[in-house]
């Protein structure tokens, strides 16, 4: 199995984000799985111009020189492949919207509609990848992703992919913090999401015990804000 991380954060290694992947991905390796980890912040990605050119020129392909291709290849070389990014103003960063939306060669021009579904784009493959979605944010509370939980929703209801994953973690200034009293609650988290990595190789999804202890806050809430407030 072939697991590819596309991290968009602007901090790339530097980020919250690539703790948690770096946890998840040590715990798909151990289970078997090929793993690679791509920062987007190192790859050029320009903007999507709205052309269409690699719907109806080049079918296929986008017409803009820039990393995008390679990218779209080890894209579709992936059987899971995770969309980690921290939380920008409600949703993913700049970084990985450009990615997502450089993204449209993979699927073709004409419509489709299934019963009970909305109408989506017809697939250019036969095979695409399965899907897992990570995130982190500064907010004390796990409600400040409902955004990307329902994105995540729309690409299960739009058939486009199948969603293997949702891990969030709100608190995640404290991912990095070097804190003697935080150090259990954080390696804890970090064998969680190690586990979690392991499961979706060996069951392509996570455990409802899995799930609910990746959501578990790290401190209460109302200490985490006030030491959030002091640092600034």
């Amino acid at each position: 199995m072939k697991i590819t991380s596309f991290n968009g954060s602007p901090r790339a290694k530097n980020g919250n984000t690539h703790v948690m992947v770096e946890a998840l991905l040590a715990g798909a390796k151990k289970a078997g799985a090929d793993t690679e980890n791509i920062f987007l912040a190192k790859k050029d990605i320009k903007h999507c111009m709205g052309c269409f050119a690699c719907w109806s020129k080049t079918p296929g392909k986008c017409v803009i020189k820039d990393d995008m291709a390679g990218l779209l290849k080890q894209y579709m070389a992936s059987d899971i492949v995770i969309y980690a990014s921290p939380l920008y103003v409600d949703f993913v960063t700049g970084i990985m919207k450009d990615f997502m939306d450089r993204r449209l060669p993979i699927v073709c021009p004409q419509f489709e509609k299934e019963e009970g579904r909305e109408t989506v784009h017809k697939k250019r493959f036969d095979k695409y990848p399965a899907i897992a979605f990570v995130s982190n944010c500064g907010f004390p509370e796990h409600g400040q992703f409902e955004m990307l939980k329902l994105y995540c929703e729309r690409r299960l209801r739009n058939n486009q992919a199948k969603i293997v994953a949702q891990i969030y973690r709100n608190q995640g200034e404290l991912l990095k913090v070097d804190n003697p009293a935080l150090k259990p609650a954080i390696e804890g988290y970090k064998d969680l999401l190690k586990k979690a990595g392991e499961e979706i190789v060996r069951h392509k999804g996570l455990s409802e015990t899995t799930k609910r202890e990746l959501e578990k806050p790290l401190m209460p809430e109302d200490e985490y804000t006030r030491l959030a407030n002091e640092s600034w």
